[in-house]
């Protein structure tokens, strides 16, 4: 194994964050270009093995939840989903932005199919939530945002329910206290005004981490140098390691932008430079020439934000094309389907680092993360819920660069009453 690499995880294994011990001889392993068939298979079977435990603890739940009702309410912007059991329990969740492009997909294929049933059986619901009316058909984040929004709500009422915080409800509390690192943007601005309001974000955020943008999009021009100065990655990697120090644990994401061999350049150049981990070196579908890249260079690879499906991941881990998974709880269509991508990231010794899109999604991030043994030193933040909400067991702000998990029912977070009331029902559509 590489020094980065090795490095990479052990700082990982190490902080107040990653309490279990992984096995280091299988993190970041380089050596699978000749990886015989029988190795192979073996990892597979591993990895099935884990996909066929439950998450979902039902245990909790002596008798049925049926559930009377699925709503999706509107008021302006804001998109909110409450689902209520025969028996008068409720829960709430905020949607992701996107959904007023995509509540059509939540009322027409989603909503039906949750009435009536028992959510103690909710890991099965959400299996087949993803092939009910042809749904199949809509992978990838145009299913799983309202799939997670109908999810995130079931959770917070079956929590109520049982007087448990959701992370009790889908595994063992292992983190009470998150360190982030401060997500940035700014790769179409001069490298100066960049590097200022790098500086700015950090200094207001106090993470002791801090990630940029590299390249381009992927809808952009190949043109490496179309986006901002020529040459602007090749100046604002090394710069802002001078500018924070080495102390300061520095990320990088090039969004899918790159081809295999500019990828690979990109990413000894993060290396020379000490960052910890190069994200989405190249397009997210491109399973093969991520592991390309990742055999190529010694810092550790991360990616998964757009990955649809669990078969997409178990490929990427069985074959360590990815060194650090990152599926995000909205696009990849919940917490359920997310904790199996970390259970076998963590069966192969690979850390969790999800991916987050913002808004409401930090407290369904925060639950997430309490309850995994594998996250990564630091975990992406991007600023706080827009919306009226009251939190009795955290103040729901950094602090010394760390935020504290709530810990009440639920998602341990009440979103204001009176907000809620100005909300209307979005009818069939």
């Amino acid at each position: 194994m590489n020094s980065n690499r090795r490095n990479f995880i052990s700082s990982a294994l190490v902080s107040g964050v990653a309490a279990a011990t992984l096995p280091l001889k299988s993190f970041g392993n380089s050596s699978t270009k000749n990886l015989g068939s029988a190795e192979l298979n073996r990892r597979y079977e591993k990895l099935d093995k884990v996909l066929e435990q439950p998450i979902f603890k039902k245990e909790f739940f002596p008798n049925p939840v049926i559930i009377k009702s699925v709503e999706l309410l509107k008021f302006g912007p804001s998109f909110l989903c409450r689902v209520r059991s025969n028996d008068g329990a409720e829960g709430i969740s905020a949607a992701h932005g996107d959904m007023n492009v995509l509540y059509p997909i939540f009322v027409n294929n989603l909503q039906p199919f949750f009435i009536g049933q028992d959510a103690r059986r909710l890991d099965a619901l959400m299996e087949k939530a993803y092939i009910f009316k042809l749904n199949y058909r809509c992978k990838g984040y145009a299913l799983g945002i309202p799939a997670a929004t109908i999810e995130f709500a079931i959770l917070d009422m079956m929590g109520r329910i049982a007087n448990k915080p959701v992370g009790e409800l889908i595994g063992k509390i292992h983190n009470t206290h998150i360190p982030v690192y401060q997500a940035t943007e700014f790769r179409e601005r001069p490298v100066q005004e960049s590097l200022e309001l790098i500086k700015n974000a950090v200094y207001e955020s106090k993470a002791e981490a801090v990630k940029i943008k590299v390249g381009a999009l992927m809808f952009m021009t190949k043109e490496l140098d179309a986006v901002g100065p020529a040459k602007r990655t090749e100046e604002i990697i090394p710069l802002i390691r001078k500018t924070f120090g080495d102390k300061m644990a520095l990320y990088a994401d090039a969004n899918g932008f790159y081809d295999v061999k500019n990828a690979i350049r990109v990413g000894k150049l993060l290396a020379e430079n000490k960052y910890s981990y190069f994200e989405e070196p190249v397009q997210y579908d491109w399973l093969e020439r991520t592991k390309e890249v990742k055999d190529a260079v010694s810092i550790p690879i991360a990616g998964g934000e757009q990955q649809h499906g669990i078969e997409e991941f178990r490929w990427l881990i069985a074959n360590d094309g990815l060194d650090i998974v990152q599926p995000d709880q909205y696009y990849f269509g919940g917490l359920l389907r997310s904790m199996k991508v970390a259970r076998m990231a963590e069966s192969r010794g690979k850390i969790c680092t999800p991916h987050l899109s913002g808004g409401f999604g930090y407290i369904y991030m925060m639950h997430f993360i309490s309850a995994i043994p594998n996250p990564g030193p630091h975990i992406e933040f991007k600023g706080y819920a827009k919306i009226p909400i009251e939190c009795k067991t955290s103040p729901l702000k950094l602090e010394n660069g760390k935020i504290k998990v709530p810990t009440g029912p639920g998602i341990g977070v009440d979103i204001d009453p009176d907000f809620i009331k100005k909300h209307t029902v979005v009818k069939d559509v």
